[in-house]
């Protein structure tokens, strides 16, 4: 992990296109402010894990269905489309 001391109004700049910079201190508590392109995403992490843990449940959920379902086909029934739309 990298540490840096910022003081207010002072910047970092990550990956050349988004900037944050130090608006307020008051207590224990820092005040960020950013700026990037509008194509990038930002979320707090404790929301982030969340959505990861929502994706990863629906994922495992969707394999789990996936595998009780039986699969046939029916050639004859395709053939059979095909031919009609001659």
């Amino acid at each position: 992990m990298l540490y840096l001391t910022r003081k207010i109004g002072e910047s970092i700049i990550i990956n050349n296109n988004i900037e944050l910079t130090v608006v307020e201190v008051r207590g224990k508590t820092v005040k960020l402010g950013f700026q990037f392109p509008k194509e990038a995403v930002i979320l707090r992490k404790e929301l982030h894990q969340k959505i990861m843990e929502q994706n990863i449940a629906a994922a495992n959920a969707g394999a789990d269905e996936l595998s009780d379902l039986e699969f046939t086909v029916d050639i004859g029934a395709k053939d059979q489309d095909d031919g009609a739309k001659r």
